[in-house]
């Protein structure tokens, strides 16, 4: 096992489900954290829990990224604090599983500033600093969805399909330059999504929240540039790569009716 040397990690979405696993086998591993969220006490208790435990030093900022200036307050307080991040974690994310026009574009604009403007705003402020210093990580979540279109979820699994992308573009531009950009496609996992999500997952299977926090950062040291978690997933996600595409959209559909309109 390579030796875990990143120092301080930014994590968005850490109040619960994977953001939070991620925020203790990091400091499991002696790393400091930065936790951003927008529930105060869920991340004020958190914070007060890994100190407690692990003797880091831990942060958190309350922040709503489903607001196009958040990222770049994230920033300021972070300078302002002379905290440099060299692993960057973003997790936070919303979906919506629906008729595409049962949902309003305001809520489709939260949607894509959150999932897709604030992840690559992020990223554009705390590269520099990383490429200064030669060395950073960066682990993007993405999805399963982003690796075929999701009629019923088509706006998340386009956001996550940007995500995916523009992770393993950056990846390629800065390996070399000691940066690592590694995108993450967790299925289904024990997480409150598919709550707000309005997903009927009767019937599904999970992974934990650790397992996905766990396989991600072994994929973080191994510089892979994606990795999708769990055998059952990645056996998903291979088959439709063999079929024409619009087989794949109708088999989709099919199953994402009978979760939308059971």
């Amino acid at each position: 096992m390579k030796k875990f040397h990143y120092q301080t990690a930014l994590i968005t979405g850490a109040s619960s489900g994977i953001g939070k696993a991620f925020a203790y086998e990091l400091a499991k591993k002696g790393v400091n954290l930065v936790l951003t969220a927008r529930s105060e006490n869920l991340l004020a208790e958190i914070t007060v829990d890994l100190c407690k435990k692990y003797g880091i030093k831990a942060h958190y900022i309350i922040a709503d990224l489903s607001e196009a200036n958040t990222p770049e307050q994230i920033f300021n307080e972070l300078k302002q604090k002379n905290i440099f991040i060299d692993l960057l974690i973003n997790n936070a994310g919303i979906g919506k599983w629906t008729n595409f026009l049962d949902q309003t574009m305001t809520s489709y604009n939260e949607m894509i500033i959150l999932n897709i403007n604030s992840l690559v705003a992020l990223t554009h402020l705390l590269l520099p600093k990383m490429l200064a210093n030669k060395q950073g990580g960066i682990i993007n979540i993405a999805s399963t969805g982003a690796l075929q279109p999701c009629p019923y979820i088509a706006v998340y699994c386009a956001t996550k399909a940007f995500v995916l992308s523009f992770s393993e573009a950056l990846h390629g531009e800065y390996f070399e330059k000691g940066i690592t950009v590694t995108s993450i496609c967790p299925g289904n996992t024990q997480t409150n999504f598919a709550k707000t999500a309005n997903a009927n997952t009767k019937g599904m299977s999970y992974d934990t929240p650790e397992k996905v926090a766990k396989e991600s950062l072994n994929a973080l040291l191994k510089r892979k540039n994606n990795k999708i978690i769990g055998f059952n997933n990645f056996m998903q996600s291979f088959i439709p790569r063999l079929l024409p595409r619009k087989t794949v959209i109708t088999i989709v559909k099919k199953m994402m009716n009978k979760r939308v309109n059971p």
